[in-house]
């Protein structure tokens, strides 16, 4: 397995925003980008962009470059060039090959529709595939070491999770393309990222990555996990349920921020509403205060 992962140089905090381009960013994509933007700047901190493109498919021409427009116009910008996770086909092959050795991954040939009456997937082909002719993906092992995974969220407190409960998650597609849970471990390493400041919805994930982390001697970077915006309908914000695209004037963006930093329990004064848009994140770098993050479900408010 590879050596333990230290961060040598740099500041004591690094953090990212990791988009998928899979179209440009809404209002929900804003909190995460902004409280993770905070969350580094309050400490002196450096904020990375990456882009999670592994599943070309989903990525259409143009996204990329939406998204850095979108978040240029909040006055999120990051530090470095904009790492593209297609560049980093062999970090991934690296790791795999790592977790294979070590007995952590295997090869599954079972297609969905055949365990499709499980909750999660049965492990059939732990001990070998069930049909060495078909194609394979590659799953994490989950029914061997420690089962529960447990670790301290910042916002949520204590977490313990069963991780043969959530399944074998795969690593690698049949397709041959990378999976999101390997990927994003690998690079949040490489990256040295330090502390994780995103959605709720992905916190059921946080168990296979810090497996993943233990497997391959990486450290585990703190986790802050937010709060779901979701809209009137009570349906969470999500390019699949139509949300609104972010604006770029910046008549629109003025209010839109001072809405965002409201509903992240940051307060910010009632004047700094149409406050230009550098004006309103030095007041809340100043102020932030990560504590005050509501914590339940929020609506927006305003429509954009």
């Amino acid at each position: 397995m590879p050596s333990q992962r230290h961060i040598e140089h740099g500041p004591a905090v690094v953090g990212r925003f990791a988009p998928t381009p899979s179209g440009p960013l809404h209002f929900g994509s804003l909190l995460a980008a902004l409280a993770s933007w905070l969350d580094v700047r309050s400490k002196g901190g450096r904020w990375l962009l990456r882009i999670e493109d592994i599943d070309p498919p989903r990525c259409p021409p143009g996204a990329s470059d939406t998204i850095i427009k979108q978040l240029d116009a909040f006055g999120l910008y990051h530090d470095g060039t904009v790492e593209y996770q297609h560049d980093h086909d062999s970090d991934y092959q690296t790791a795999l090959d790592a977790l294979v050795e070590g007995g952590m991954a295997y090869p599954c040939s079972c297609s969905r529709k055949e365990w499709r009456h499980f909750s999660i997937y049965p492990g059939w082909c732990r001990h070998g595939p069930l049909h060495p002719e078909r194609d394979v993906a590659w799953r994490l092992r989950t029914d061997i070491g420690v089962p529960d995974v447990c670790w301290q969220d910042r916002r949520l407190g204590h977490q313990s999770w069963s991780l043969p409960a959530l399944g074998d998650v795969v690593l690698k597609r049949r397709d041959g393309l990378w999976a999101y849970q390997l990927a994003v471990v690998v690079d949040d390493a490489r990256q040295g990222i330090t502390d994780i400041v995103r959605g709720a919805d992905l916190l059921d994930n946080t168990p296979w990555q810090i497996r993943l982390q233990q497997a391959l001697g990486y450290t585990t970077p703190r986790y802050l996990h937010l709060p779901l915006v979701v809209a009137a309908n009570g349906q969470k914000l999500s390019k699949q349920n139509m949300a609104p695209a972010l604006p770029l004037q910046d008549h629109a963006v003025r209010p839109l921020l001072h809405e965002a930093l409201t509903l992240l329990g940051q307060s910010p004064e009632p004047a700094l509403r149409h406050a230009s848009v550098s004006n309103q994140l030095s007041a809340a770098i100043n102020s932030w205060r990560p504590h005050f993050l509501v914590s339940h479900n929020v609506q927006q408010t305003t429509s954009n």
